[in-house]
């Protein structure tokens, strides 16, 4: 008895299968073009000619060298210097590459340390100063990265800076008054200092001299 394999035989391809076909095939090109081609180039010329600044990192330029941005915040320690807010990023303080924040709740003896330590740090460096510390100065910002500080805790500064930089202190709170940015709309926020700006500001100032 001999047996015999089924032959395989072509199945014509479905007419309507391909009426079908063509429309998605043709819509998913053209939505590809227009998402990942068309949109994204017009975004970028819209944005490198209406907020060129901003669409390019709001870089600050000294002498044709890019020093850092007016939205990532660096780290200043000598007291010649207004200091930023306390970083929490790893493996350094301020890393523009790991924005984080503590994790550390209210209540976390860690975090009660921390900020203890640097209360005493801000009243070493400045012995004379009996005002309250300003919360920002002694936590660290969510992200880690906050360019700026609360005018309070620049008002705090003042003093040792002007110190350090044997100036007025008029003259150092005036800098401070320039260039602090008033809530927005009047009341939503808070009056604050970028620091980076602040501290360019003062060094230009006392290059001056």
């Amino acid at each position: 008895m001999s047996t015999h394999s089924p032959s395989l035989t072509a199945t014509p391809v479905n007419e309507a299968s391909v009426k079908l076909l063509r429309p998605a095939l043709t819509l998913f090109i053209m939505l590809s073009l227009v998402t990942g081609l068309v949109y994204p180039l017009a975004v970028t010329g819209v944005s490198q000619v209406a907020f060129h600044d901003a669409a390019n990192g709001s870089l600050i330029v000294r002498d044709g060298k890019v020093i850092g941005s007016s939205l990532i915040g660096q780290p200043f320690a000598d007291a010649g210097h207004f200091w930023s807010r306390p970083s929490a990023t790893a493996p350094m303080s301020h890393n523009g590459a790991s924005s984080s924040g503590s994790n550390l709740g209210p209540t976390n003896p860690a975090l009660v340390e921390a900020v203890k330590a640097r209360v005493a740090a801000l009243r070493a460096a400045d012995p004379g100063n009996t005002q309250l510390v300003p919360v920002d100065l002694v936590t660290a910002s969510a992200s880690g990265l906050d360019p700026d500080i609360s005018k309070a805790a620049a008002d705090y500064q003042v003093a040792r800076v002007a110190r350090a930089r044997h100036l007025p202190p008029a003259q150092v709170q005036k800098l401070v008054d320039l260039h602090t940015t008033p809530m927005w709309l009047g009341f939503l926020g808070e009056p604050r200092v970028n620091v980076l700006a602040l501290n360019l500001a003062l060094d230009a100032q006392s290059a001056a001299k």
